[in-house]
């Protein structure tokens, strides 16, 4: 297909780890995201927008392919982006674009044989970004809140000093000074903040970020609990406000160039994080403060400033940006064009959002407008198996009345018939992805 001058520029702007409530838009109190929330106000915000798999590589496989994790074999980290799986990038570098890479990719490594983890990935890992390279792909392992490298196109370190999402930043706008425009580019801007680093067991938000975020509001699911969160959230508001920032530096260079507006711009991330509350560590749980993330569009097909209620994912972004490109939606692609959504063209959109979860446990979930149903494969192993023919019950919260889920209905009597309804739907979605009939058992007996 050869470029079209309407066919509109892509940035895709990617955090990690960012919960939803990180936003004004979506309810934070404090003045932590105006340029964000300047968005939302200008384009469409999704109210109820989840990940499809609460760890950063399976995550980015789905929005490189438009698959689930399990299609793709990346079910957990450290599994390389097979070579034959064709990823946006491809298909809009087919379409005529300029296609960029900026940032953390976590797609090249798998094993000791194969580890680009602190290497520069080679172009054939790069997951059909040709056009323009600068990235890591474990960028906590190269670099840490302040300072650090990455590799360019070449394999060459380029070293930075400074806030890590600042350097990320003019990397990245170095790349939209750099474009004659002759051709629509695509950006993929991918962060590592508000992630925590690693190494250092701890959030890294810019100097005096403790001080000034000091007064957060505890959100409702980790008030009254233990976890790490009294103490890492206002680093971990400040990481996010850096991120604001930058965000609108970015949106000033696009207007600059006189391309903003024929720019769609997507602003997710991962997933969350719950600090700790639900299991050891940060994530890989069926909970909102991991897996419900925020999502905005701002473009060609998201403007008005609207709020969108219906539920959404990372796996529907795929195909919405196809969609802008003006290419079919290949049907193997597991999500849907969120244009049919803002153009009121979606009356049989689905009800129910499919969650896989890896590493801590061999998990399944479905999240609906009102519920919340988890199983677990109590014989399989996380960072091991894939998938299992047999699951156990493991939660189920009414969100109408619990939203915060700390009352888990899993052993109510009460919710049976709930438990069934739900226990149906989810085989069927484990059956349409996977191929898979499952059987899930009820929670054992306290």
């Amino acid at each position: 297909m050869p470029a079209d001058s309407q066919q509109p520029n892509i940035i895709f702007f990617f955090t990690d780890q960012q919960r939803w409530d990180t936003v004004g838009a979506y309810g934070q109190p404090l003045e932590v995201t105006p340029n964000f929330d300047r968005l939302a106000a200008e384009g469409v915000r999704f109210e109820n927008a989840f990940t499809c798999q609460p760890v950063c590589g399976p995550a980015r496989s789905c929005l490189q392919t438009g698959k689930y994790a399990t299609e793709t074999g990346c079910f957990r980290n450290g599994i390389a982006l097979p070579q034959d799986q064709k990823t946006v990038a491809h298909w809009l570098s087919e379409a005529g674009y300029e296609v960029g890479y900026v940032g953390k990719w976590h797609l090249a490594s798998s094993g000791e044989k194969q580890d680009y983890r602190t290497r520069p990935v080679p172009l054939e890992w790069r997951g059909g970004y040709k056009d323009y390279w600068l990235a890591a792909d474990v960028f906590e392992f190269t670099s840490h809140g302040y300072d650090g490298h990455m590799f360019n196109a070449d394999m060459e370190k380029v070293e930075f000093e400074g806030y890590r999402v600042d350097c990320t930043t003019d990397f990245a706008l170095e790349f939209l000074r750099s474009r004659e425009l002759e051709r629509p580019f695509f950006l993929f801007l991918s962060y590592i903040e508000p992630h925590h680093q690693n190494d250092r067991n701890r959030y890294e938000g810019p100097e005096g970020s403790k001080e000034r975020f000091k007064n957060f509001e505890v959100p409702g699911d980790l008030a009254d609990t233990e976890g790490d969160w009294c103490e890492s959230y206002p680093d971990y508001l400040g990481c996010v406000n850096s991120l604001d920032g930058n965000f609108g530096r970015i949106r000033e260079e696009l207007e600059r160039m006189g391309v903003a507006d024929n720019t769609l711009i997507v602003v997710t991330s991962d997933h969350g994080s719950h600090f700790r509350t639900r299991n050891s560590e940060y994530k890989r749980a069926c909970h909102e403060g991991c897996v419900r993330v925020p999502m905005i569009l701002h473009g060609p097909g998201f403007e008005g400033g609207r709020v969108v209620e219906e539920l959404a994912g990372l796996i529907d972004l795929p195909p919405t940006l196809l969609a802008a490109a003006g290419l079919d939606v290949p049907a193997y692609m597991g999500g849907r064009p969120l244009q049919q959504l803002t153009a009121g063209q979606a009356e049989d959109w689905p009800q129910d959002v499919f969650i896989q979860i890896s590493e801590s446990h061999v998990g399944r979930a479905l999240r609906t407008r009102r519920w919340k149903y988890s199983v677990r494969a109590p014989d399989k192993e996380g960072w091991k198996d894939p998938d299992s023919e047999t699951y156990v019950e493991d939660f189920l919260y009414d969100l109408e009345e619990d939203p915060h889920e700390r009352s888990n209905l899993v052993r109510s009597p009460e919710h049976a018939g709930v438990r069934a309804r739900l226990a149906a739907r989810l085989k069927e979605r484990i059956a349409e992805v996977e191929g898979m009939d499952v059987e899930i058992l009820p929670a054992a007996e306290e």
